[in-house]
Parts: C-alpha cells; structure tokens; sequence
C-alpha cells in the first residue's frame, strides 16, 4: 500500500484538528494542504518508524511551527496596514502549547506519549500541559448556548457538560424549526447542533437560519465526521464525532470561545 493509500483515512481527522487549532476552516485547511505538499515533494522527510497517522500529525506539527509559513494567509508583497492589523490579530490569537496538548489528547485521542511526540516535549510534560489548559478553561468567559440535538439523553448530557463548565443553557431544540424560533428569541453566544434532527430536518439548515440572522460560534455533532471534512467546499471549523467523551466537548466549547470576540466576561465570584 502507498503512503498516500495508508495516510488518505486520516485526511479529515487532520482537517478537524487543523480547524480546530486556528479556530477556521479555511487556515485550517491551508495548514493540511501545505503538510500534503510537504510530504509529496519530500517523500522521505516522512517519520518512519512510526504508524502513518502519528507520522502524518507529526509533519502538520511541523508546519504549523515553521516560521517560513505564512499563518494569516495575507500575501507577502504589498500588505496594507490592515492586512497587517489582521496578521497581528491572528498571532495573538495562536493556540498554544497547553491547548495543543489538550485538543490532541481529548479531541484526537492520541496518547500522553504520542501528543508528546507531535509536539515535541517530555511525555511526563503533557499532563502539565492539559492541567495547564484545563484552568484555563476555568478562568475562560461563559457564555449563552442553544443545543440543538433530537436524541433526548445526548441532549441531557450536553446540557449537564455545557453547565458544569459555567455556561448558560437558552434552549434545547429538536427540530430546524425550534432551534431558529429560541435563537431569535433568546440569542446564544454559542450553538451546538446535531446534524440530523427528528423531523428528517437538518441542523446544518438550522445553523445557517440562525447565521443568516447574527454570527455566532457553531460546534456540529455527528456520527459521521467525514462528510464535513471533506475540504472540498464551506465546511465547520469545530466538529465533535459521536459517541463522544466528555473531555470532548469541553475541549471543542472552550476553543470555539477561545476564538470567538463576543462572549461576554465572566462573572466575577
């Protein structure tokens, strides 16, 4: 089998973890797309001695710390001063070391030792790093945040993680319907929506009732991750697979909110 036969099943996995590490689908995306240029025009820069998906995070991971990339995606002859401004943003905004940690161990399911690895520190400073990552989160800004799910248990359990984590629960919705009527109603700060709903409506149509209305940060649920990772087409930048672990979602809710610009601070106890 090719390497490009072994490394094409885990392509939207990588795509997931690269939207989910610069908080969009199109930088995300760009990152996947150079890590494949990488390896078409090296062949044998490839880790070898390792299984194809380890090699394959390990190359992103090289890109995504390689200064000769250009992250904000302005191009390098006759930036303006807000090409400029953007590019600072961005910078700012670059997910760091503890999150890296966190979204490869609970959002890709490596092991402390390969996120180690991928990231290139001790495998005994990766619980730091989560621990780090995780207060954090504590600290984070709440937020407002509709559920849009048709499956009555998932639904309660992501409310009870939504809450847990300090967050404001304005809705549970089971149809496209619903969910559009308590965004307009009560506007959420974020929204997690399950992609198929129980009138055979859809919460991809749902999500964009809502975004055509107001912009908000939007996690998608599904069991099926690779249709929307194909990179073919507008896609979301934070997936979460089901059946989910809890670290999950709290990993996914806390990097959407990460990028986010409008969630309001949180209360002061």
């Amino acid at each position: 089998m090719s390497l490009g036969q072994q490394l094409a099943p885990h392509l939207p996995f990588l795509r997931r973890y690269g939207r989910a590490l610069t908080g969009s689908q199109q930088q995300g995306d760009k990152y996947v797309r150079a890590t494949l240029e990488a390896i078409v025009s090296a062949p044998d820069q490839f880790p070898r001695g390792v299984e194809p998906r380890l090699g394959l995070y390990r190359m992103f991971q090289g890109i995504w710390n390689s200064a000769n990339f250009d992250e904000t995606g302005a191009e390098s002859a006759g930036d303006t001063d807000s090409q400029e401004a953007i590019a600072r943003a961005r910078l700012a905004q670059i997910t760091p070391l503890s999150r890296q940690a966190l979204l490869l161990t609970a959002m890709e399911g490596f092991t402390p030792e390969d996120a180690a690895y991928l990231i290139e520190v001790e495998p005994d400073e990766i619980e730091q790093l989560v621990t780090e990552a995780l207060q954090e989160i504590e600290k984070q800004t709440h937020s407002r945040v509709l559920i849009i799910e048709d499956e009555p248990m998932i639904a309660m359990d992501i409310e009870t993680i939504v809450r847990d984590l300090g967050h404001e629960v304005t809705g549970v919705a089971v149809t496209r319907d619903e969910a559009v009527a308590l965004a307009m109603e009560d506007r959420p700060g974020l929204v997690l929506a399950d992609i198929q709903l129980a009138d055979d409506s859809s919460g991809i149509d749902a999500v964009k009732d809502i975004l055509a209305e107001f912009e908000v940060p939007v996690i998608f649920i599904t069991a099926f991750p690779e249709r929307l990772l194909t990179g073919e087409r507008p896609e979301p930048t934070f997936l979460i697979t089901k059946p989910f672990q809890r670290s999950t979602v709290k990993a996914a809710i806390s990097q959407a909110l990460f990028f986010d610009q409008n969630t309001a601070p949180a209360p002061v106890a």
